[in-house]
């Protein structure tokens, strides 16, 4: 059951960031009568973006591996890339959105904050890669 989890839990975050990065956000600009109507819309989906991810780390974290050895090679690795993919989710939140909704040099805020969302969406799908293998495999 463990090991479920863990592949859900990295399922979900990976999932859940491609359907709001790729997805919904780029709907809300193309469909929204207006971009400032359409940012605000993104902002609050980024938001619960980054508290999901947040708690889907946790639950990776929680349940890694607990055996001795479990911090080298591919668990330490998978642990790199939670702690990483956490962080840039909280710093995009309380770093960069910050910047964004202020309209404050708005073009490098929103660079700065797309190149950290597609860095920790390559760390859950990393994660999510490396959860779904087959055992031994």
């Amino acid at each position: 059951m463990r090991d479920r989890l863990v592949v859900m839990a990295a399922g979900l975050w990976w999932g859940s960031l491609t359907a709001i990065g790729f997805v919904a956000v780029p709907l809300l600009f193309r469909h929204l009568p207006s971009p400032q109507i359409a940012g605000n819309m993104a902002a609050q989906l980024f938001t619960a973006q980054t508290w999901l991810s947040v708690a889907c780390g946790l639950v990776l974290l929680i349940f890694r591996p607990k055996q001795p050895g479990a911090l080298s090679g591919r668990a330490g690795t998978a642990l790199i890339f939670v702690v990483l993919g956490m962080l840039l989710a909280l710093l995009i939140e309380f770093a960069v959105a910050p910047h964004i909704r202020a309209r404050d040099n708005l073009a490098l805020w929103h660079g700065v904050g797309t190149a950290m969302y597609a860095v920790q969406w390559l760390c859950a799908g990393a994660l999510l890669w490396r959860q779904a293998r087959a055992p031994g495999g």
